[in-house]
Protein backbone atom coordinates (compact mmCIF):
# COMPACT_ATOMS: atom_id res chain seq x y z
CA UNK A 1 0.00 0.00 0.00
CA UNK A 2 1.23 3.78 -0.92
CA UNK A 3 -0.30 6.77 0.36
CA UNK A 4 0.64 10.13 -0.76
CA UNK A 5 -1.06 13.71 0.56
CA UNK A 6 -1.51 16.87 -1.20
CA UNK A 7 -1.26 20.03 0.54
CA UNK A 8 -1.82 24.12 -0.16
CA UNK A 9 -2.90 27.03 0.57
CA UNK A 10 -6.59 25.66 -0.44
CA UNK A 11 -6.59 21.88 -0.14
CA UNK A 12 -5.12 19.15 2.31
CA UNK A 13 -6.11 15.52 0.64
CA UNK A 14 -4.37 11.88 0.39
CA UNK A 15 -4.28 9.69 -2.25
CA UNK A 16 -3.59 5.68 -1.92
CA UNK A 17 -3.20 2.91 -4.04
CA UNK A 18 -2.68 -1.03 -3.35
CA UNK A 19 -2.63 -4.18 -5.02
CA UNK A 20 -3.52 -6.86 -5.14
CA UNK A 21 -3.27 -9.82 -7.69
CA UNK A 22 -5.03 -8.64 -10.77
CA UNK A 23 -6.69 -5.63 -9.60
CA UNK A 24 -6.06 -2.35 -7.76
CA UNK A 25 -7.88 0.37 -5.50
CA UNK A 26 -7.49 3.49 -5.12
CA UNK A 27 -8.59 5.53 -1.96
CA UNK A 28 -8.68 9.23 -2.25
CA UNK A 29 -10.36 12.36 -0.22
CA UNK A 30 -10.09 15.25 1.65
CA UNK A 31 -7.41 14.45 4.61
CA UNK A 32 -9.00 12.95 7.83
CA UNK A 33 -12.15 11.78 5.53
CA UNK A 34 -13.16 8.44 4.92
CA UNK A 35 -12.80 9.41 0.49
CA UNK A 36 -13.84 7.32 -2.27
CA UNK A 37 -12.91 4.07 -3.59
CA UNK A 38 -12.23 2.61 -7.01
CA UNK A 39 -11.71 -0.60 -7.61
CA UNK A 40 -9.47 -1.44 -11.43
CA UNK A 41 -9.24 -4.29 -12.46
CA UNK A 42 -6.38 -5.70 -15.11
CA UNK A 43 -5.95 -8.96 -17.37
CA UNK A 44 -2.96 -10.02 -15.14
CA UNK A 45 -0.55 -8.88 -12.09
CA UNK A 46 1.70 -7.70 -14.40
CA UNK A 47 -0.21 -4.83 -16.25
CA UNK A 48 -1.94 -4.33 -12.34
CA UNK A 49 1.50 -3.63 -11.42
CA UNK A 50 2.43 -1.17 -14.53
CA UNK A 51 -1.05 0.67 -14.00
CA UNK A 52 -0.46 1.29 -10.33
CA UNK A 53 3.45 2.80 -10.77
CA UNK A 54 2.15 4.95 -13.42
CA UNK A 55 -0.76 6.60 -11.57
CA UNK A 56 1.90 6.62 -8.77
CA UNK A 57 4.49 9.20 -10.72
CA UNK A 58 1.70 10.95 -12.22
CA UNK A 59 0.20 11.83 -8.38
CA UNK A 60 4.30 12.68 -7.64
CA UNK A 61 4.38 14.91 -11.18
CA UNK A 62 1.41 16.54 -9.54
CA UNK A 63 2.30 17.36 -6.38
CA UNK A 64 1.87 14.20 -4.09
CA UNK A 65 4.25 13.32 -1.39
CA UNK A 66 4.87 10.33 0.53
CA UNK A 67 1.97 10.14 3.27
CA UNK A 68 3.93 7.69 5.63
CA UNK A 69 1.77 9.03 8.70
CA UNK A 70 -1.40 7.18 7.33
CA UNK A 71 -2.51 4.56 9.59
CA UNK A 72 -4.52 1.92 6.80
CA UNK A 73 -6.40 0.30 10.37
CA UNK A 74 -7.92 3.42 11.14
CA UNK A 75 -9.83 3.96 7.92
CA UNK A 76 -13.02 3.27 7.18
CA UNK A 77 -13.00 0.77 4.11
CA UNK A 78 -16.32 1.26 1.90
CA UNK A 79 -16.83 -0.68 -1.27
CA UNK A 80 -17.20 0.43 -4.92
CA UNK A 81 -20.14 1.51 -5.54
CA UNK A 82 -20.08 -0.20 -9.00
CA UNK A 83 -17.59 -3.06 -8.47
CA UNK A 84 -19.32 -4.08 -5.31
CA UNK A 85 -18.06 -6.76 -2.27
CA UNK A 86 -14.07 -6.93 -2.67
CA UNK A 87 -11.17 -7.97 -0.80
CA UNK A 88 -9.82 -4.08 -1.55
CA UNK A 89 -11.87 -2.38 -0.02
CA UNK A 90 -12.69 -4.58 3.11
CA UNK A 91 -10.47 -4.10 6.53
CA UNK A 92 -7.05 -5.85 6.22
CA UNK A 93 -8.24 -7.35 9.54
CA UNK A 94 -11.44 -8.42 7.91
CA UNK A 95 -9.57 -10.00 4.56
CA UNK A 96 -7.11 -11.96 7.12
CA UNK A 97 -9.18 -13.49 9.59
CA UNK A 98 -12.54 -14.18 7.16
CA UNK A 99 -10.69 -15.96 4.13
CA UNK A 100 -13.22 -18.11 2.43
CA UNK A 101 -14.13 -16.18 -0.96
CA UNK A 102 -18.41 -16.39 0.01
CA UNK A 103 -17.54 -13.32 2.59
CA UNK A 104 -17.02 -11.59 -0.98
CA UNK A 105 -20.16 -13.16 -2.88
CA UNK A 106 -22.93 -11.17 -3.88
CA UNK A 107 -25.07 -13.59 -4.96
CA UNK A 108 -25.08 -16.65 -2.15
CA UNK A 109 -28.08 -16.30 -0.23
CA UNK A 110 -26.29 -17.72 2.83
CA UNK A 111 -23.26 -15.31 2.68
CA UNK A 112 -23.39 -12.54 5.19
CA UNK A 113 -24.08 -9.86 2.12
CA UNK A 114 -25.16 -12.63 -0.53
CA UNK A 115 -28.78 -12.14 0.53
CA UNK A 116 -30.79 -8.83 -0.38
CA UNK A 117 -31.25 -8.35 3.36
CA UNK A 118 -27.22 -8.70 3.98
CA UNK A 119 -26.44 -6.29 1.33
CA UNK A 120 -29.06 -3.99 2.06
CA UNK A 121 -28.30 -3.91 5.79
CA UNK A 122 -24.08 -3.58 4.59
CA UNK A 123 -25.16 -0.48 2.56
CA UNK A 124 -27.25 0.90 5.09
CA UNK A 125 -24.14 0.64 7.86
CA UNK A 126 -21.60 1.60 5.12
CA UNK A 127 -24.08 5.22 4.85
CA UNK A 128 -24.54 5.72 8.65
CA UNK A 129 -20.83 5.34 9.20
CA UNK A 130 -19.66 8.02 6.38
CA UNK A 131 -21.99 10.18 8.60
CA UNK A 132 -20.70 8.92 12.36
CA UNK A 133 -18.09 6.21 13.55
CA UNK A 134 -20.05 6.41 17.15
CA UNK A 135 -23.49 4.37 16.42
CA UNK A 136 -25.13 2.43 18.79
CA UNK A 137 -23.85 -0.82 16.96
CA UNK A 138 -25.16 -3.13 19.16
CA UNK A 139 -28.97 -1.97 18.04
CA UNK A 140 -28.57 -0.90 14.93
CA UNK A 141 -29.72 -4.42 13.50
CA UNK A 142 -32.84 -2.99 15.82
CA UNK A 143 -32.92 0.13 13.94
CA UNK A 144 -32.49 -1.85 10.55
CA UNK A 145 -35.59 -3.79 11.11
CA UNK A 146 -37.66 -1.27 12.90
CA UNK A 147 -36.61 2.18 11.59
CA UNK A 148 -35.66 1.70 7.99
CA UNK A 149 -37.55 -1.24 6.66
CA UNK A 150 -40.91 -0.82 9.67
CA UNK A 151 -40.77 -4.45 10.13
CA UNK A 152 -40.59 -6.75 13.70
CA UNK A 153 -37.72 -7.14 15.38
CA UNK A 154 -37.15 -10.41 17.07
CA UNK A 155 -33.92 -10.88 18.66
CA UNK A 156 -32.07 -14.28 18.91
CA UNK A 157 -32.92 -14.43 22.62
CA UNK A 158 -33.48 -18.36 23.01
CA UNK A 159 -32.01 -20.95 21.24
CA UNK A 160 -34.66 -23.49 22.41
CA UNK A 161 -35.93 -25.88 20.03
CA UNK A 162 -39.70 -26.05 21.06
CA UNK A 163 -39.74 -22.20 21.56
CA UNK A 164 -38.54 -21.25 18.16
CA UNK A 165 -41.21 -24.13 17.01
CA UNK A 166 -43.80 -22.59 18.61
CA UNK A 167 -42.89 -18.97 17.52
CA UNK A 168 -42.51 -20.37 13.77
CA UNK A 169 -46.37 -22.62 14.38
CA UNK A 170 -48.43 -18.36 14.93
CA UNK A 171 -49.76 -16.93 12.25
CA UNK A 172 -48.67 -13.92 10.65
CA UNK A 173 -50.59 -11.42 8.78
CA UNK A 174 -47.76 -10.11 6.49
CA UNK A 175 -45.03 -13.14 6.23
CA UNK A 176 -44.18 -16.39 7.67
CA UNK A 177 -42.62 -15.99 10.90
CA UNK A 178 -40.02 -19.01 10.12
CA UNK A 179 -38.96 -16.11 7.01
CA UNK A 180 -39.20 -13.28 9.45
CA UNK A 181 -36.90 -15.05 11.63
CA UNK A 182 -34.08 -15.29 9.00
CA UNK A 183 -34.37 -11.98 8.48
CA UNK A 184 -33.90 -10.44 11.31
CA UNK A 185 -31.00 -12.96 11.08
CA UNK A 186 -29.41 -11.94 8.48
CA UNK A 187 -29.47 -8.52 9.30
CA UNK A 188 -27.83 -9.27 12.70
CA UNK A 189 -25.32 -10.73 11.00
CA UNK A 190 -24.66 -8.64 8.12
CA UNK A 191 -24.10 -6.00 10.91
CA UNK A 192 -21.51 -7.36 12.91
CA UNK A 193 -19.97 -8.65 10.20
CA UNK A 194 -20.01 -5.55 8.01
CA UNK A 195 -18.56 -3.73 10.91
CA UNK A 196 -15.63 -5.89 10.63
CA UNK A 197 -15.32 -5.29 7.28
CA UNK A 198 -15.98 -1.49 7.48
CA UNK A 199 -13.64 -0.79 10.46
CA UNK A 200 -11.47 -4.25 11.80
CA UNK A 201 -13.48 -4.75 14.77
CA UNK A 202 -16.71 -5.74 16.25
CA UNK A 203 -18.93 -4.36 19.37
CA UNK A 204 -18.93 -6.86 21.50
CA UNK A 205 -22.22 -7.29 22.18
CA UNK A 206 -23.33 -7.23 18.35
CA UNK A 207 -20.48 -10.23 18.20
CA UNK A 208 -22.28 -12.09 20.47
CA UNK A 209 -25.90 -11.43 19.17
CA UNK A 210 -24.62 -12.51 15.54
CA UNK A 211 -23.36 -16.08 16.65
CA UNK A 212 -26.58 -16.30 18.14
CA UNK A 213 -28.63 -15.37 15.59
CA UNK A 214 -26.49 -17.95 13.38
CA UNK A 215 -26.88 -20.45 15.82
CA UNK A 216 -31.25 -19.87 15.16
CA UNK A 217 -30.26 -19.85 11.63
CA UNK A 218 -29.23 -23.04 11.70
CA UNK A 219 -32.26 -24.34 13.89
CA UNK A 220 -34.76 -22.66 11.34
CA UNK A 221 -33.57 -23.78 8.49
CA UNK A 222 -33.59 -27.76 10.11
CA UNK A 223 -37.24 -27.35 10.71
CA UNK A 224 -37.85 -25.55 7.24
CA UNK A 225 -36.66 -29.40 6.22
CA UNK A 226 -33.55 -27.58 4.23
CA UNK A 227 -30.22 -29.24 4.46
CA UNK A 228 -27.34 -28.26 7.20
CA UNK A 229 -25.29 -25.54 5.90
CA UNK A 230 -21.69 -25.55 5.96
CA UNK A 231 -21.34 -21.70 4.82
CA UNK A 232 -22.86 -21.11 8.36
CA UNK A 233 -21.10 -23.00 10.44
CA UNK A 234 -18.10 -21.68 9.16
CA UNK A 235 -19.47 -18.17 9.73
CA UNK A 236 -20.31 -19.02 13.08
CA UNK A 237 -16.56 -20.39 13.77
CA UNK A 238 -14.87 -17.70 12.28
CA UNK A 239 -17.10 -15.20 13.66
CA UNK A 240 -16.07 -17.11 17.37
CA UNK A 241 -12.62 -17.25 16.94
CA UNK A 242 -11.98 -13.32 15.80
CA UNK A 243 -10.94 -10.85 18.66
CA UNK A 244 -10.46 -7.14 18.10
CA UNK A 245 -7.11 -6.34 17.53
CA UNK A 246 -4.62 -5.21 20.75
CA UNK A 247 -5.36 -1.97 21.72
CA UNK A 248 -7.98 -1.20 18.65
CA UNK A 249 -11.48 0.24 20.16
CA UNK A 250 -14.24 -1.10 18.15
CA UNK A 251 -15.89 2.59 19.02
CA UNK A 252 -13.44 4.38 16.76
Amino acid sequence: MDAYRYTDEKSDKFWRIECAGNDFAVNYGKTGSTGKYQIKEFDNAEECDQQAKKLIASKVRGGYRPYPEFDPDQQLYIDDEEVGLHRLTSHPHFRSHFTDDFYYDCADEEAPFGSDEGADTLAELQDSLRKNRHIDYEHYPQHVMTDVWEMEYLPPDSLDRDIITAMIAEPNDDIPVSQLLMINDQVIVASALGQIKIMGAVEPGLKELAVRAMQRLLIVTELDGLDDSPTIRTMIDDLGSFNNPHGQDEHR
